[in-house]
């Protein structure tokens, strides 16, 4: 599915990627995880087409990303970004609808009816029956929820999200990375996020990759990843690691400072 070889990523005089190399199959959910500035969020803007890079390769399904047009690219490949959708006045049906452009023509017509995609889309997120409420009236969590279905009723391949859970509590953090992983499971997608709690990662994610200074520090599935020795050398912080007591995955528990004792 995606195959990323020697990528080098540079802003400036500063260098944000350094020889990324990896290779991701389908039907899986990946993480990313690493400190603030460790490149995550630019990692995922390479893989989007979104940014070009400088040095290295990156083949989408065998080919080139360069290769691909931005409209085909975005007929299987979806990304949800952290921020939630700007309070506009459009309704919900509306804004998730418009994931139905990259298969419209420039009448913005397509060949098949796309409303039972939409309907399918609004329940899977548990937004049936608000399809005509404005994004204006609704909460954060329940735009983001929104934008999730818009990504939905795209019917990709490959969606990436870029920490769509910083600025969501706890239950809708849970319930979004619920929605997405089933989706996953369901519809043999795969999934890249970007998340910053090593602990949803640890619980949803089949492999993660770590980075630290633009570089992959270490990369496996949770148990060979999440151990107190790589978290304290990539984080600077003291763990204590155990196992969930329900899915026996990695949970990190932070010590205060000795100081603090």
């Amino acid at each position: 599915m995606i195959e990323v070889e020697q990528v080098h990523k540079r802003i400036g005089s500063r260098d944000i990627l350094q020889d990324i190399s990896f290779t991701w199959r389908e039907n899986r959910m990946y993480g990313i995880i690493g400190p603030n500035g460790a490149g995550k969020s630019t990692l995922l803007s390479l893989l989007s087409g979104v940014e070009p890079y400088q040095s290295g390769r990156i083949r989408l399904r065998g080919r080139p990303i360069e290769q691909y047009g931005r409209k085909e690219l975005a007929r299987w490949l979806a990304v949800l970004q952290q921020e939630a959708l700007p309070k506009a006045a459009f309704t919900v049906r509306e804004i998730v609808a418009m994931g139905r452009y990259p298969f419209q023509n420039w009448l913005g017509q397509e060949e098949e009816d796309a409303e039972e995609l939409v309907d399918r889309a609004l329940e899977l997120v548990g937004l049936h029956g608000m399809e005509s409420r404005r994004l204006n009236q609704l909460s954060g969590g329940e735009r983001q929820r929104v934008a999730l279905a818009k990504v939905i009723v795209q019917q990709p391949q490959l969606i990436l999200l870029d920490e769509p859970t910083t600025y969501l509590d706890i239950g809708y953090q849970v319930q979004l990375l619920d929605t997405v992983r089933r989706l996953q499971k369901n519809e043999g997608l795969t999934v890249a996020a970007v998340l910053h709690d090593l602990n949803l990662a640890a619980q949803y994610c089949d492999e993660l990759i770590v980075l630290q200074d633009g570089k992959i520090a270490a990369s496996g599935t949770p148990e060979e990843v999440l151990t107190a020795d790589l978290i304290r050398s990539v984080y600077g912080a003291d763990p204590i690691v155990l196992r969930h007591p329900e899915h026996g995955v990695p949970q990190v528990l932070l010590r205060r400072g000795k100081d603090l004792e």
